[in-house]
């Protein structure tokens, strides 16, 4: 999948700023038509674990909306999207399903408050050549004790030492406890075969 190499191959936000821009009109028909599975993995992850009472939430790395669309279906409100394309965002603003869409990218301080969110879920984002490992402070932060932190992450010959060192460090010291993690499985099986992913659910400690 060229574009999904693309976007994999830029190096800084305002690269993959421009490169999800282009692709944000076919983005989702070409995922989808490589047999995308992370969106439906995600929503049964989220839905074992968060109650639909639970609420705000926060998708980090939104893009056009599509790990939401499950939950929607599923009864789930109150979602905030974040994602660094306007372009993607634009996609997502069509669908209806968000309370409130934020431009910024993942890495830095996001605009939010402290414990602000009964769970946050990223999927596909933070990733080689879209946001850095140290993202995931922020998201706790933003996160409530005691809530939910679910992402994926890439368990293959793509992935860099650096993200899984991370979410290990992050065990040690007690920002979280992973609570669940799907064995490992072919993300888009059809259109990019060597891209294999877990889901992680954890519950925030601080």
């Amino acid at each position: 999948m060229t574009e999904l190499d693309n976007a994999y191959d830029a190096t800084t936000p305002e690269a993959a700023k421009a490169k999800y821009n282009a692709w944000a009109d076919a983005y989702e028909t070409e995922l989808m038509s490589g047999g995308y599975r992370l969106p439906w993995i995600m929503a049964a992850a989220v839905a074992s674990y968060v109650p639909r009472s639970a609420t705000p939430l926060l998708d980090a790395g939104c893009g056009g909306g599509l790990q939401v669309e499950p939950l929607h279906l599923l009864g789930y409100r109150g979602f905030t999207g974040l994602d660094l394309s306007p372009g993607m965002l634009g996609v997502a603003r069509g669908k209806g399903l968000y309370d409130d869409l934020v431009e910024a990218a993942l890495g830095g301080s996001l605009p939010f408050a402290d414990d602000k969110f009964a769970a946050t879920l990223t999927a596909g984002t933070i990733t080689p050549g879209h946001a850095p490992p140290n993202a995931f402070e922020d998201l706790v932060r933003v996160t409530k004790k005691g809530g939910f932190l679910i992402y994926s992450m890439r368990h293959d010959a793509g992935q860099e030492p650096a993200y899984l060192e991370a979410i290990a460090r992050y065990e040690a010291d007690g920002l979280w406890r992973e609570i669940f993690r799907t064995p490992v499985f072919h993300t888009i099986p059809v259109g990019a075969p060597e891209v294999m992913n877990a889901v992680h659910v954890c519950e925030v400690l601080t």
